[in-house]
């Protein structure tokens, strides 16, 4: 089966500061969007890969592949005003029966994770990874706060995957400011979204620690 990733990397990144966004800053020797293409690539070489990037920055990485040899083979699209926009651009360039949405600055997403959201995907056409929330939680109302049940909710990641034909039924859908990720989309559209179990690391990078932490991540993995 032809499948492709849509790697999401259109943002500048405010958060983190700076005068290079977060999706190109190095990490264990390499930008943080190499690691993240890479981990695709490792689980299947056969992916169509498709990265969304700002338009000011689309020459800055094609200088970074060639200072850091990287030769995996990838189609760029410009991306939109906002995240939606970016993956409505990318998804009419797709050409696989299911299609997986990543972000860029989630480079430690494990094998074993994109193999059940694909699995997942394959059978129920929307799935996204979970992870379940460790911290308690608490709802601010009107009249103060409240204690909820932390067991009734997960912490969504990504990849996210579908079937082509869901996602550009999906995405020719209007905007609306609610569209917090893919699934969101979709479920808007009248889909049901299947869950799968996520990894605690395939977090984003907003910050400098969180730079930190993937720093020492991968230095692990090269160790092991």
């Amino acid at each position: 089966m032809h499948n492709s990733v849509i790697i999401t990397a259109a943002g500048i990144g405010k958060r983190m500061g700076g005068a290079v966004p977060k999706q190109f800053l190095p990490v264990a020797g390499k930008p943080v969007l190499m690691h993240t293409m890479e981990a695709f690539y490792a689980f299947d070489p056969g992916l169509e890969f498709i990265l969304t990037l700002p338009k000011e920055w689309e020459e800055y990485w094609q200088k970074l592949c060639g200072e850091y040899d990287f030769t995996l083979v990838h189609r760029v699209v410009t991306g939109g005003e906002e995240r939606f926009h970016s993956v409505k651009n990318a998804v009419n360039h797709a050409t696989g029966e299911l299609i997986a949405i990543h972000d860029g600055v989630r480079p430690m997403v494990s094998n074993e994770t994109i193999k059940r959201v694909f699995e997942s995907a394959q059978i129920h056409h929307a799935a996204v990874p979970v992870v379940p929330v460790s911290q308690s939680i608490r709802k601010v109302t009107e009249q103060g706060s409240m204690s909820l049940d932390r067991s009734e909710y997960y912490i969504v990641q990504t990849p996210q995957v579908f079937t082509r034909k869901i996602l550009i039924e999906s995405y020719n859908q209007p905007y609306d400011s609610t569209f917090t990720d893919d699934a969101s989309v979709v479920e808007n559209r009248g889909y049901s979204i299947h869950t799968v179990e996520g990894n605690d690391e395939n977090s984003k990078i907003t910050t400098q620690k969180d730079l930190k932490l993937a720093e020492h991540y991968f230095s692990s993995q090269e160790e092991a």
